[in-house]
């Protein structure tokens, strides 16, 4: 049974080149959030996909020596085979080529056509490439873009134009109304600001090329790469159509993307929405931007971190963990081989690992691999087992908020506290003197913490999930994780068995 929806997306990415670290960090932070409701009794919908329309997408192909459409499907494959790798679990992967949604793109321009929500004018201006984004003449900084700093183009074009300008009341009406519409919270003033600065209506097509979507009745004009992206959040659902699926799941619960495209997902396409006549998504998240030594990771500056570099060596649980133990979610973070290296070995293979293997290693060593009855009273275990019990409720209420970060923050408390039992109780020292009823419900304890430590990392470490809870003879079952949330599911008589270990070390190759 379905306690509710969750509707997660990630932005489209652009099919110009292979995706680094910096682009995973989104998709995987989609994936924790789709994972968690999963697995919490609601029905999920993960939409990701490609942007493959635009001038920067013409010319990369051409550099290239192919069309398009060709260009756009090499890329995109390596997308998905990275996803796989990744384990990312998403529902949809969209295309702004697929043909239902250039169909239903048309039919909802052709509407705010028809209402007087787009008219044709004349735009002359600076032109970012790159960003495929137009500048305000006083944005620009020394005639480059100020996301990208690239040099920009003047062009001057008779465009279609949507009237944004008639909007900028609703949408600081709504953002007042709806604090948590635009999170983190101190972006909400970052928009605002520029909002109550004034709005300009903005062109939606171009006419100097020809791949994208043609502006219905005038096949001399494509919509802006942008216009159209926008709109796959709810074209994947039938929008202008058969609109049942997105009855059943607009408005988006949340939409993820960096903080360089909040203006566009939160300004734009909140006008757009509004035009159009459908809701607001719930919330928009903004997250800041890998750098490396301080620097934005950038192909063109040749600061490249790919995912692979890390999972081929780490696997994959440890990017996601160092991704979201390493920065907040939200702000900006230095990605470096050497932090991840530090964080597997000292987080997840000392404190982690090493709790797991010390537990399962004990319960075979004293008890013949059987866990025992707790049978003698243990302040210390008593504190422990409320900590490892309350994580549930807590997690649940950071990750309603978007706080990844913290949410893990809040796990890796318990698993401290569990090696500082390990450390103060001493099971060999028990086992020693025969205080065999005190050993067994230090063995009880530690046994069922790791369990529900487990549980509660699953979003975060799905295969360390499926590797560990068969070796504290526990379920792997994903399906619903809050019957396994609750203290004392570890029945006296279970069988655990050491396995592999959850993070083995990793030594370097010597020269």
């Amino acid at each position: 049974m379905s306690d509710g929806k969750f509707y997660v997306t990630t932005p489209l990415y652009y099919v110009n080149s292979e995706l680094h670290v910096g682009s995973s960090y989104t998709t995987i932070a989609a994936d924790i959030l789709a994972r968690y409701h999963r697995s919490h009794g609601k029905e999920v919908f993960f939409l990701t996909g490609s942007d493959e329309h635009g001038q920067k997408i013409l010319r990369a192909a051409t550099e290239k020596g192919m069309k398009p459409r060709e260009f756009a499907d090499s890329i995109v494959a390596t997308f998905k085979d990275l996803w796989k790798d990744l384990g990312i679990e998403y529902d949809f992967f969209i295309r702004t080529t697929d043909a239902d949604h250039e169909r239903r793109v048309v039919n909802l321009f052709k509407k705010l056509m028809d209402q007087g929500d787009i008219y044709l004018g004349r735009y002359e201006g600076p032109y970012c490439t790159f960003c495929e984004t137009y500048i305000k003449p006083s944005e620009a900084v020394d005639g480059n873009c100020p996301s990208c700093h690239r040099p920009t183009e003047t062009i001057v074009e008779q465009n279609y134009f949507f009237r944004l300008s008639k909007y900028g009341e609703r949408i600081l009406k709504h953002i007042d109304a709806n604090p948590n519409f635009i999170l983190p919270a101190y972006r909400r003033n970052e928009i605002r600001n520029r909002i109550e600065a004034g709005l300009d209506d903005i062109s939606v097509s171009r006419s100097s090329f020809d791949w994208g979507i043609p502006v219905p009745g005038d096949p001399h004009h494509i919509i802006y790469v942008w216009f159209d992206a926008l709109l796959n959040y709810i074209s994947a659902l039938g929008a202008s159509e058969d609109e049942t699926q997105l009855r059943k799941w607009w408005p988006a619960d949340v939409h993820l993307m960096a903080k360089d495209i909040l203006w566009f997902h939160t300004v734009i396409w909140g006008a757009m929405l509004m035009a159009l006549g459908y809701e607001l998504p719930k919330k928009v998240f903004a997250h800041g931007y890998w750098t490396i030594n301080a620097d934005k990771i950038s192909k063109s500056k040749g600061n490249i971190i790919y995912p692979r570099d890390v999972t081929g060596k780490y696997g994959r649980d440890a990017l996601r963990f160092f991704m979201f133990k390493e920065m907040p979610f939200g702000r900006d973070g230095d990605f470096s081989m050497p932090a991840v290296d530090s964080r597997y070995h000292t987080e997840l293979g000392n404190c982690l690992g090493n709790l797991v293997m010390r537990s399962v290693s004990m319960v075979e060593r004293y008890f013949g691999g059987i866990v025992p009855e707790p049978s003698s009273p243990d302040e210390d275990g008593d504190k422990l087992a409320a900590a490892a019990e309350a994580l549930a409720g807590k997690v649940s209420a950071q990750l309603e908020n978007l706080a990844l970060g913290e949410a893990l923050d809040t796990i890796w408390e318990v698993v401290r506290d569990a090696n500082k039992y390990v450390e103060q109780s001493a099971p060999w020292t028990l086992a020693k003197r025969g205080e065999t009823d005190k050993l067994a419900t230090v063995m009880y304890y530690l046994i069922e913490t790791c369990r529900l430590l487990l549980v509660n990392l699953y979003p975060y470490l799905p295969d360390t999930f499926a590797n560990g809870m068969p070796q504290l003879g526990a379920s792997a079952d994903t399906a619903d994780l809050r019957p396994q949330e609750k203290w004392g599911l570890t029945k006296p008589g279970t069988k655990v068995s050491k396995g592999a270990a959850l993070f083995p070390r990793i030594e370097e190759k010597k020269a």
